[in-house]
């Protein structure tokens, strides 16, 4: 018996992970993808029984949904892939673990997991917006360019007895931890654009950091913390938050809320609903230079919204370096025409 996918939520044929992927993520997908054989050679470099093994883990330990385990989680994975038009329905494992967690695995053939813990924490349609988020990534093909740093990563800690061998890997990690932050907010863009309900997706946020209690939290307030945490302090605070970033992969939930909900408001969310995004069909076409420009542009758009004082001291600088490296991807766009 197969299954009709929510046809009350609008589907966006075609739709390419351009159209809603932060510009910092973008321009380093849009630049990975540009450099032929590079999935192939990171998929060597994981191993190809890598995925295999992972899948079997998951086929043994965990409850795969289906029509008739775990039903509703089942339907929102097909409808999200319906919505974001992935070709291919992800599976879902449901793993019985307490922690909050939800993620997407593999290369060929990914598939999602997610832990009884987040299905305990969520309801319907947040959960709804966790399962598009997880299909984000899948669409993106963050899976790919998220292994290279766990690799780097874990070559990191091998080489640390040697100075200058870690330190160099370590800015190279920690550009990676950037960029996958970045992802993050990416693909809470596509858990938006897959759930359609803009209160369940602040919800599902606000709950990693404050649990269930919903009835004793609040958005706007939460919102309002966002705005606190962005001009709390000074110049050592600022400092103190780039700190606390190091060695993470995911932003804070504050700043996931913060993040989303400017967004939307930008009215990109509506444009895309409308019908008015990117294609996949013309990704080949898509140029390093224009995405790293679009980067440098939403990074000189954050640092002039922020209040933050440390923010405020290395603006100068920050923005010196993104015009180098504008200068030099012109140069390189030069080159290539």
């Amino acid at each position: 018996m197969t299954t009709t996918p929510d046809r009350s939520r609008v589907q966006l044929p075609g739709i390419s992970s351009r159209a809603y992927e932060h510009p910092a993520d973008r321009s380093a997908l849009v630049a990975m993808r540009s450099l032929t054989g590079f999935d192939s050679v990171l998929k060597r470099m994981s191993g190809l029984f890598s995925e295999r093994r992972l899948r079997l883990m998951f086929l043994a330990s965990a409850v795969r949904t289906t029509e008739t385990q775990f039903r509703a989680l089942h339907d929102m994975g097909r409808d999200s892939a319906y919505i974001l038009d992935l070709p291919r329905i992800p599976e879902i494992y449901v793993q019985q673990d307490p922690r909050v967690q939800a993620m997407a695995v593999g290369f060929d053939e990914p598939f999602i997991v997610v832990t009884t813990g987040l299905l305990d924490l969520m309801d319907e349609e947040e959960l709804r917006f966790v399962v598009g988020h997880e299909t984000g990534h899948i669409l993106s093909g963050h899976a790919v360019y998220g292994t290279m740093l766990h690799i780097l990563t874990r070559l990191a800690t091998r080489v640390a007895w040697i100075p200058l061998g870690y330190i160099g890997l370590r800015v190279i990690v920690a550009a990676l931890e950037e960029w996958h932050r970045k992802a993050e907010l990416s693909s809470d863009r596509a858990g938006l654009l897959a759930g359609q309900d803009k209160d369940a997706a602040l919800r599902a946020l606000m709950k990693l950091a404050g649990g269930s209690r919903l009835h004793e939290m609040n958005i706007e307030e939460f919102l309002a913390q966002a705005r606190e945490y962005d001009t709390a302090g000074d110049v050592r605070d600022g400092l103190l938050k780039v700190l606390n970033l190091l060695g993470t992969t995911h932003p804070f939930s504050v700043t996931r809320v913060a993040e989303l909900d400017r967004w939307r408001r930008s009215g990109e969310y509506d444009r895309i609903i409308a019908g008015d995004y990117p294609r996949r069909e013309d990704d080949p076409s898509a140029k390093v230079t224009d995405e790293v420009r679009a980067a440098a542009n939403a990074y000189r758009e954050s640092w002039s919204q922020s209040n933050d004082p440390f923010i405020g001291v290395l603006r100068d600088v920050a923005e010196g370096a993104a015009n180098v490296g504008e200068r030099i991807f012109n140069r390189f766009a030069r080159r290539e025409n």
